[in-house]
């Protein structure tokens, strides 16, 4: 190698690294010698030795296979470690393997990006599979970018907490080994969080491993916004506060009799002795429920009120029929805690053949409605059923002579209208409509007096994922695999308001009480906050590590609960977009949640075939001791409510604090 070449790399290699000033010295030292100076360091052109360690770096640096040899040895390592720390160790893996695999792209390596891939990407398929389905996809340099998430990976890091000792033994290992290239790796793209100790269990990392860089740089600026998370003025909460017509526990315990029929309307039918034997039994435990109450409403009461805010939208004018029903519910509200827990009113979906992929109940739990495979929907009145004599919801077979009534007729409503799969429906306030989302495209808005469809809402161009009334009726939201999720009124066929922000599908919409903000779930993994009047992101929330499918606003407005497809949900401060709390408990996706009346449980539905019920009041009110101390107080799940064989779609609070359920059953796995 003539001295002129070995310059010339010796420079372009320093410059590409980033050693500025190393090169800018050696450039001084060369121009220096150049001039008839003194070149006081190694002769290192007619050093063979240097030579060939340069020539070496020369051709490793084109090599396809190192990348390969470091990963390899270094999982090795990392899984061969002490147990105490392989957990933390282990979380290095994930953004090296997919760091090495875009820069053999980036490199023009396909073949050897693909075969590394191919062989380790089962390492990180339980936690990261619909990420690794998006690189799977990135086969070219070009992709790297014009794929948003490739090209979004290359311009963040990734913040990893580790205790000290894990992070001196992965030094001491890279060191040791001369991993030059894992070094390089990690050095460019992880941030450890270090921190003194013994490491935490291996359960308690549910934000050990979170992105940073432009997108998180832009989502603290978008949560610096200020937002008025309260309750309308002059609603029927405050009207009943100041009216002061609050019913004792004993007249609560009367009114939710109107509740516990319906609860006994969607079983089967027993004798009349056994549904007086039932009412006992509930008069008794609310005579004995009178202490907790009072317990219940002292935690109510330890809460700031929330603040009162004016209404962005004109909001419908409420019948008074409908108002006064409304305040009745209120009245016979029975007070949840952690220690008076609902009743629960499961409708169990028979004969769907896998057909049913959403359900929705009315807010008295009067109606329950089903969206199929095959563009139907059907909507049960579950008051004639309990006059029919038969509490199941048949589905497809309508053929079956459980599915007729005495009069030779349905008893359930068959909507049609759809020209491809119904992925979500929803109840207006009223339950007089019925909104229905497909994948058409479309939004369908059905009259449940008529049982006919009056309108067809386009402007999506993709599959509509859900859609969801407002908590006055008349506007609603939806979102679709078209990464938008928009506003709409009943009587409009066009959109108001479209939300363009998120990085893939927007698969869950939930609008806040004061209806000045939407929520949105995104299989980005965030969860977005949009003030309805100007269309524009107010918060961002990251946290999540898979896509998001449910979400939850608290009663008044100051919370949010999301669920995602691990089954994990975590519980949102709104003003301060941080995660509060991470309620961990559920082994599959969470399908559904809902807030009690009052705001102190949280219900979740998932397909795992459970409804669990959370302690929202302790989940908000932990104290920097019990932060320190890890996951002991994390887990807050109060009950769980197993199903046979019944994955969770639907969940609802009634105004009176009854919880309705809803699922199709399932043939479990032979």
């Amino acid at each position: 190698m003539d001295p002129e070449q070995v310059d010339e790399f010796v420079m372009g290699y320093l410059k590409k690294k980033g050693f500025n000033s190393a090169a800018k010295q050696l450039q001084e030292a060369l121009h220096h010698n150049s001039n008839g100076g003194t070149f006081n360091s190694t002769d290192y052109h007619n050093d063979p030795e240097l030579t060939k360690l340069i020539r070496s770096f020369s051709q490793s640096e084109n090599d396809p296979t190192r990348y390969r040899d470091g990963y390899s040895k270094l999982r090795s390592w990392a899984y061969n470690s002490l147990d105490l720390y392989k957990h933390e160790l282990l979380r290095v893996m994930y953004p090296v393997f997919i760091h090495c695999y875009m820069d053999l792209v980036g490199k023009g390596h396909t073949q050897e990006a693909r075969a590394f891939f191919n062989s380790f990407r089962k390492d990180h398929e339980m936690i990261h599979l619909r990420d690794l389905q998006k690189l799977e996809g990135v086969l070219v340099p070009s992709h790297l970018e014009e794929m948003e998430f490739a090209r979004s990976l290359r311009q963040s890091k990734v913040n990893i907490k580790i205790c000290q000792y894990s992070y001196d033994l992965l030094l001491q290992y890279l060191h040791r080994t001369e991993s030059t290239l894992m070094l390089g790796i990690i050095n460019e793209h992880i941030n450890f969080q270090v921190y003194s100790g013994q490491p935490n269990s291996s359960s308690d990392d549910i934000d050990a491993v979170t992105i940073v860089g432009s997108f998180q740089e832009t989502a603290d600026h978008v949560n610096q916004k200020e937002i008025q998370w309260g309750l309308l003025e002059d609603s029927l909460e405050d009207r009943l506060e100041k009216t002061g017509s609050l019913l004792t526990d004993s007249e609560k315990g009367q009114g939710e009799s109107k509740d516990g029929d319906m609860d006994d309307n969607s079983k089967k039918r027993s004798t009349e002795i056994g549904k007086q034997g039932s009412s006992l039994k509930k008069l008794k435990k609310d005579k004995a429920g009178n202490a907790t109450a009072k317990v219940a409403r002292q935690e109510t009461t330890t809460v700031s009120p929330a603040p009162r805010v004016k209404p962005e939208l004109a909001l419908p004018v409420m019948s008074t029929d409908v108002e006064e029903s409304i305040l009745e519910d209120l009245r016979n509200r029975v007070q949840l805690s952690s220690v008076a827990m609902p009743s629960v009113s499961f409708y169990t979906f028979v004969n769907t053949h896998n057909g049913l992929n959403c359900a929705s109940i009315s807010h008295d739990g009067s109606l329950v409605a089903g969206g199929f495979s095959d563009s139907s929907i059907k909507v049960w009145d579950m008051a004639k059923i309990g006059q029919a004599g038969s509490g199941a919801l048949q589905g497809e077979s309508d053929t079956n002579d459980q599915n007729v009534g005495p009069n030779g007729r349905r008893n359930y409503t068959l909507l049609l209208g759809h020209s491809g799969p119904v992925y979500s429906a929803t109840f207006s306030p009223p339950g007089d409509f019925v909104l229905s989302s497909s994948a058409d495209t479309t939004i369908r808005l059905w009259s449940t007096n008529l049982n006919a469809n009056l309108v067809c809402y386009k402007g999506h161009n993709y599959p509509v994922w859900d859609v969801q009334f407002s908590p006055f009726g008349h506007y609603f939201a939806s979102c679709s695999h078209d990464r938008t999720a928009r506003i709409w009124s009943m009587d409009r066929i066009q959109p108001l308001r479209i939300m363009a922000g998120h990085l893939s599908d927007v698969d869950c919409v939930q609008w806040h009480p004061n209806c000045n903000y939407i929520a949105t779930g995104s299989s980005d993994k965030t969860v977005r906050l949009w003030d309805v009047q100007t269309g524009e992101c107010v918060r961002i929330f990251i946290g999540h590590r898979s896509m998001v499918l449910s979400l939850a606003m608290s009663p008044d407005g100051r919370y949010m609960a999301s669920g995602d497809e691990d089954g994990t949900i975590m519980m949102w401060d709104l003003s301060t977009a941080r995660c509060i709390t991470p309620l961990m408990g559920h082994n599959s996706c969470v399908w559904s949640l809902s807030y009690s009346g009052e705001g102190s449980l949280l219900a979740s539905g998932s397909a795992d075939c459970t409804v669990k019920l959370w302690d929202v009041t302790s989940s908000t009110k932990l104290t920097k001791a019990e932060e320190k101390n890890g996951n002991q107080n994390r887990l807050r799940s109060l009950r769980t409510f197993p199903t046979k064989s019944t994955p969770v779609h639907a969940l609802r609070f009634s105004r009176r604090n009854l919880l309705f359920a809803a699922g199709a059953l399932s043939k479990p796995a032979s």
